[in-house]
Parts: structure tokens; C-alpha cells; sequence
């Protein structure tokens, strides 16, 4: 059977770098035979992030989140997935909120509070985690590497990518922003290296399906 990657986009901008990002990723997923399914959490029925309501920790429901709202198929569907490929803008220094609701339902769930097995996950998958900012993209790597780590032990094993220095608008000029960033820089760049970004997210959602158990 072909392999199943899970693709999940924590962005709204629909054809902007994120979502741009995660196709080209899903693309390379693709292009190993793998099917791929994609959830867009901004479009989805309404929902929450943990409500620390504890079933998860009951043994009937162990790596189960029982609150059921529009993150419940997002999760079943990552629990059943051979890998995951998630991405998110960067809003003030952050990941967006519906990634945060999403990441804390995700973990949480699988937490088991116990030193010696902190995780009950029984089926772990590899993850590529994406991340687009307008700031350079050593900014926030220390943010990225503390998701890896999470998602690593939790999860499965995990690679980062961070797309810096991004395109926010076409045009510049009909903003009173210019004085802030250099518009015709962001526009090159956009131009030369984010193709290259592209590709390389590619290769890098090919390796993921080709790793898959």
C-alpha cells in the first residue's frame, strides 16, 4: 500500500509562502508514490486548543484526545498517518494560534507523565516542520529547536525548515511600511532564493515518504 503523509497547514494565506512551501513539500511526498492528505486549520469547524480536561490520561483512551470538535479529524488522521508535514507562519515571535491548539492537543495527548515511557505513542512517524517569518532565518531557531525536540520525543523523528527574510505583500508602495523593510530587497529574494527554498523542501518531503516505515 502507498504510504500516507498527513499535510497540515497552520497558515491562512492561501498561495503565499507557507502554503506555497507545503505543496512543493507534498509535491516531493508525491513524487515517492505516497498519497497525501491535506487539512487547512483555518477552514476548519471550530475548535480549541487542550482543555486540560485529563481523558486523554485515562487508560482507555491513552494517545486519544477525547474532546471532539474540528481538530478531532486532524488528529485521527495523524494517528493513522505514515508521516506529517506541518507548516506555519510566524505571528509575533510565535507559531500561530491554530498551530499552538493543534501542538497542544497533538502532545498532550501522548504524555503520559511517567519518567521512564514520558510518551505512549505507539505508532511514530516522521515529521517535517516548516516555518515562514519576515525575519532572518536565524532569528528563530532556537524557537524551531525546542519544536523538534517536543515533536521528536512525542511524535516522531523531526526535521526543521525555516523559510526567513519572506515576502509579505506584492506591492510595497501601497503601504505606509517601506521605511521599515527594504521592498525591493524582499521582492529579490523572493524572486532567487525562495525558488530554491522550494526545491529544497521538496527533497526534503521525498526523504520523509522515503523514510517511512
Amino acid at each position: 500500500m502507498p504510504k500516507n503523509i498527513v499535510v497540515v497547514n497552520a497558515g491562512p494565506r492561501k498561495g503565499w509562502n507557507t502554503d506555497t512551501l507545503l505543496m512543493e513539500a507534498a509535491n516531493g511526498a508525491g513524487s515517492t508514490g505516497a498519497g497525501t492528505e491535506a487539512f487547512d486549520l483555518f477552514w476548519l469547524d471550530k475548535y480549541t486548543g487542550c482543555i486540560s480536561c485529563f481523558g486523554c490520561k485515562k487508560e482507555r483512551y491513552k494517545g486519544h484526545c477525547i474532546c471532539r470538535d474540528g481538530l478531532t479529524p486532524v488528529l485521527d488522521a495523524i494517528r493513522q498517518a505514515d508521516g506529517l508535514i506541518i507548516g506555519s507562519p510566524n505571528y509575533l515571535s510565535g507559531l500561530t494560534a491554530s498551530f499552538r491548539a493543534l501542538y497542544e492537543r497533538l502532545i498532550f495527548q501522548n504524555l503520559t507523565y511517567n519518567a521512564q515511557t514520558p510518551s505512549c505513542n505507539t505508532n511514530p512517524i516522521p515529521v517535517l516542520l516548516i516555518m515562514t517569518s519576515n525575519a532572518p532565518d536565524t532569528v528563530y531557531r532556537s524557537l524551531m529547536n525546542e519544536y523538534q525536540k517536543v515533536f521528536n520525543g512525542f511524535v516522531g523523528p523531526t526535521e526543521i525548515f525555516i523559510s526567513g527574510d519572506t515576502l509579505q505583500l506584492k506591492d510595497y508602495s501601497k503601504t505606509d511600511w517601506p521605511w521599515y523593510f527594504d521592498a525591493k530587497h524582499k521582492q529579490e529574494r523572493h524572486e532567487t532564493i525562495f525558488p530554491q527554498e522550494c526545491k529544497k523542501v521538496f527533497e526534503l518531503g521525498k526523504a520523509l515518504a522515503e523514510s517511512c516505515k
